[in-house]
């Protein structure tokens, strides 16, 4: 057995049955170059590290750099679960509670007062979005906010607002220093989050996924540590006792090559350049490249760990037991969308998992192609990551290759 503690991120396993090698490569086949140029998967079978393995290419124009299994990526939301993690920590250690009011750490969210109503914006075309019925006579007192709505996306908060624009200019390419300090950047940033109008009621039990929402849950994380921001308590409280080694924000300013980091997609209207070595996400990369809602990179082996952690019940994540089981049930569904404490679950019908994962399987998505999904049923820890938005963002194919991804695995295991 290879547990994922006795392999890096450099090591490359790969010990599938070749039948499913055949399938996996077939399945890989028909999405590299299309759906994806890169892509980095570790899977992980009853504390058994099956495979760690990358294909494609960081340069598909060139093909001079291939991928393997150190390359990083752009994590995306996948960084939730470690601005989550690092919370329930602090929740185990006493720090705080699921039902304190946000405003208890961040007293400024109630500086407003009761706030209106809006319809929020739309991420890809940045459009306003229409008020929900009834908006104009509504407004929402921001006291009624507790971190538990954060985990949940039942803050009322907005699913997606231009922050990055309040934040200040465009930053420069990350090999250059920034004329803007991150922290005057987040201190802007974090002003404009405590004046928008909400688009919900708090805690009524609507499902409204909010970055928002976790870039607020990232500041009460750094509060609570006292720390001078958000990486440094991920690195104490996560990555440290993980041994996470390649996980970090702002991978380029961290000492690691370029030539090791998968690039994502061109931005030739706001930044003018490529994303390499970058945070794709806007709003992460206005406020610095580090927030709670986005702005990590890593391995897929470091990625699967995490997960390997969260099955286990590690005691390193510094999680007492009956937390962390109820960090991964049902909190709140909407349309399907179900949640967990910063985990999304299973969708019952048509998820984007498969069909094969149990109901009880938690995980996360992440905007630029990336993943990782647990199926406690299984003993079956999955991640794969890719740079999907490397050809842009409306190139299709993810949905399909993640649900035959994981419905290969599960079918696999099935059949042991």
């Amino acid at each position: 057995m290879t547990n994922v503690q006795d392999i890096s991120s450099e090591e490359p396993v790969n010990r599938l049955d070749p039948t499913v090698i055949r399938a996996l490569d077939a399945l890989i086949a028909a999405h590299l170059g299309e759906t994806f140029p890169a892509l980095s998967l570790t899977v992980i079978h009853a504390g058994d590290v099956r495979l760690n393995q990358g294909w494609g290419w960081i340069d598909p124009e060139t093909r001079a750099l291939p991928v393997g299994p150190a390359t990083l990526f752009d994590l995306a939301s996948v960084s939730k679960l470690f601005t989550a993690t690092a919370f329930l920590a602090q929740v185990s250690a006493g720090r705080v509670s699921l039902d304190t009011p946000l405003v208890a750490i961040v007293p400024e969210f109630g500086a407003s007062g009761p706030r209106g109503l809006d319809g929020g914006q739309d991420p890809h075309s940045k459009a306003m979005l229409p008020p929900p019925p009834g908006a104009a006579s509504e407004t929402v007192d921001p006291r009624r906010v507790l971190l538990r709505h954060l985990l949940t996306h039942t803050s009322g908060l907005a699913p997606w607002r231009d922050v990055y624009r309040a934040a200040g200019p465009p930053p420069p390419p990350p090999d250059e220093p920034d004329p803007v300090p991150r922290a005057e950047r987040w201190a802007r940033a974090l002003k404009a989050l405590c004046a928008y109008p909400f688009v919900g009621q708090p805690g009524e039990g609507v499902v409204r996924y909010s970055d928002l929402g976790l870039m607020l849950l990232g500041e009460v994380v750094t509060r609570l540590d006292g720390a001078d921001d958000l990486a440094a308590v991920v690195q104490a409280r996560v990555c440290a006792p993980l041994g996470l080694e390649s996980i970090a924000y702002n991978p380029l300013q961290a000492g690691r090559p370029r030539e090791a980091i998968a690039p994502t997609e061109d931005d030739p209207g706001w930044r003018g350049r490529r994303c390499w070595g970058e945070v794709h996400d806007e709003n992460a990369c206005g406020v610095g490249g580090v927030a709670g809602h986005a702005g990590l990179f890593g391995t897929a082996r470091d990625v699967a760990a995490l997960g390997q952690a969260w099955l286990e019940g590690d005691a390193r994540l510094g999680i007492a037991p009956d937390l962390r089981a109820d960090a991964v049930r049902e909190h709140a569904e909407t349309d399907g969308a179900r949640r967990g404490l910063g985990w999304m679950l299973k969708a019952l019908e048509g998820s984007s998992v498969g069909e094969r994962f149990h109901p009880s399987s938690y995980g996360h998505f992440g905007f630029t192609g990336t993943s990782l999904w647990v199926d406690p049923t299984r003993e079956l820890v999955v991640a794969a990551l890719s740079n999907r938005v490397y050809p842009g963002r409306d190139k299709p194919g993810i949905e399909a290759f993640r649900r035959s991804l994981h419905d290969l695995l599960a079918e696999v295991i099935d059949r042991r």
